[in-house]
């Protein structure tokens, strides 16, 4: 039998992008025909989609580390990488994604919703895309951006029209039954139903959804039971339906005090006063508890709570309940506000945002912390001399430097671009030139500048060439010294 799950905590990993690729083209009398690396492929994402044919969580709580695939790299003839492929990862409709510290990152609800739980990694630029009139033959390349890793919890709220609640064995299970297509366990012993039930129910030309929550007890919000576990499936749900038991065995419960202490349960767990509420008065088959019901029935209507007698088995009052709830689900439908198109929000940024901010940390320690400043940390290759003089460049013209001056760093003091666990540290030398300057401009080839010679004049070039070796070889005495 398929299990239930409707709480996971979901470990995703993005792809990582691919490396750009450092290459020169070469071919016969060319052999420096410029740079022409390709760029590395995106590492691929982590989505989430609501797929309607999904239910449970299970998946995830058997495979909880779901990782995508990286961008491949680039190669030379300016061939870019492919892209990594998307991961997509169907979750039922009303699964609630939240971080380690529980805020909300996403609600997700109505089939097709996606989510973006992990971005992968952007690829590095080849050598070719770093090409310019300064700097005509890079050799170097940029490497691509590892993918996020993220731990989300998911929750699953049932989406739901109407929501059963109530004391175990009040009959819940056995009212979505027969008043759907639903077919739950249904036995005489108390907590029988382990997870929510979802029916289909038509009124006339109404149809709606019913969710039978499993037994609430006292100490319910607080975790007791079943408690927490499934109270969240109350909440989507328009209409709250207390089936009270008028046949109960236990000498200390009736049905007004169950539904007071399920009335306090609901108060306690919130958010749920301005659902609609309805009485059922379930049993009534038995005499009894037809008995029962009477009694009780002025008192509960008193309250202002609508109130149905039912019975499951003898089918009496079905009908009456279905169209009363088929009446307030259109009510509550026709006062749902419009949906409104989707508004994009544009936030410019200050004129005066540099993008990165310099803070002291200490009498001779700085940290950098900005957008760029750290991509592009993790895109240098700090075994290449030349990719680290890019990496000053681009710190220089962004202004790196001259926030330290007025953070009032000096030569020598400690440098840190990255949060700690992950920063590159370095020691600070304001007076030497950033950049292609302090490495010689490397990257300038001016044998590239030559326009290509005629083929007679490299013959001419090359036989002159050989007449000079040749000449120095006649010269040349292994006796003499």
């Amino acid at each position: 039998m398929t299990t239930f799950v409707d709480r996971v905590e979901l470990h995703v990993a993005a792809g990582n992008g691919g490396h750009g690729c450092a290459s020169v083209h070469r071919e016969k009398f060319k052999p420096l025909g410029g740079p022409d690396g390709g760029n590395g492929g995106r590492g691929g994402d982590v989505v989430l989609v609501v797929d309607p044919d999904v239910t449970t969580l299970l998946d995830y709580h058997h495979s909880p580390h779901r990782k995508a695939t990286n961008g491949k790299p680039g190669e030379g003839g300016h061939r870019s990488g492919a892209d990594g492929r998307t991961l997509v990862l169907p979750v039922p409709d009303g699964t609630v994604v939240l971080d380690k510290q529980g805020n909300v990152l996403a609600d997700m609800v109505g089939k097709g919703t996606t989510f973006v739980a992990a971005p992968g990694g952007r690829g590095g630029l080849g050598n070719a895309a770093l090409a310019s009139a300064r700097r005509k033959a890079p050799g170097f390349a940029l490497l691509g951006e590892p993918g996020e890793t993220q731990d989300v919890v998911l929750e699953l709220k049932t989406v739901a029209d109407v929501a059963l609640v109530g004391y175990p064995s009040a009959g819940k299970s056995s009212l979505i039954s027969v008043l759907s297509a639903a077919k739950p366990k249904i036995a005489d012993y108390p907590f029988t139903t382990l997870v929510p039930n979802l029916g289909v129910v038509t009124a006339g030309s109404t149809v709606f959804t019913m969710a039978d929550v499993p037994g609430l007890i006292p100490g319910a919000s607080e975790g007791r039971g079943l408690g927490l576990e499934f109270l969240r499936h109350v909440e989507r749900c328009s209409v709250l339906v207390h089936v009270l038991d008028c046949a109960t065995l236990e000498n200390d419960r009736d049905p007004v005090s169950d539904l007071d202490i399920i009335e306090e349960e609901l108060a306690q767990y919130g958010g749920l006063d301005d659902r609609p509420r309805l009485v059922v008065l379930n049993k009534v088959d038995i005499p009894d508890g037809k008995d029962l019901a009477d009694m009780i029935r002025p008192d509960l209507e008193a309250r202002g709570f609508p109130v149905l007698e039912v019975s499951a088995v003898s089918r009496q009052g079905l009908k009456e309940l279905s169209y009363a709830l088929g009446k307030i689900i259109e009510e509550a439908r026709a006062a749902e506000p419009e949906q409104e198109a989707t508004r994009v929000v544009i936030r410019p940024k200050a004129v005066d945002d540099a993008g990165f901010t310099v803070t002291k940390e200490d009498e001779a320690f700085f940290r950098v912390r900005g957008e760029k400043p750290e991509r592009w940390v993790r895109q240098t290759d700090f075994n290449n001399e030349e990719a680290v003089g890019y990496l000053a460049d681009r710190l220089n013209r962004l202004g790196v430097e001259a926030e330290l001056h007025k953070a009032g760093a000096r030569a020598g003091d400690g440098v840190a671009i990255g949060p700690e666990e992950n920063a590159v540290v370095f020691d600070w030398e304001p007076l030497v030139v950033a950049g292609a300057e302090m490495l010689g401009r490397r990257g300038e080839d001016h044998r590239l500048d030559a326009a290509p010679r005629p083929a007679a004049q490299r013959r001419r070039d090359r036989q002159a060439e050989r007449d000079e070796a040749l000449g120095e070889y006649e010269d040349f005495d292994p006796y003499e010294g």
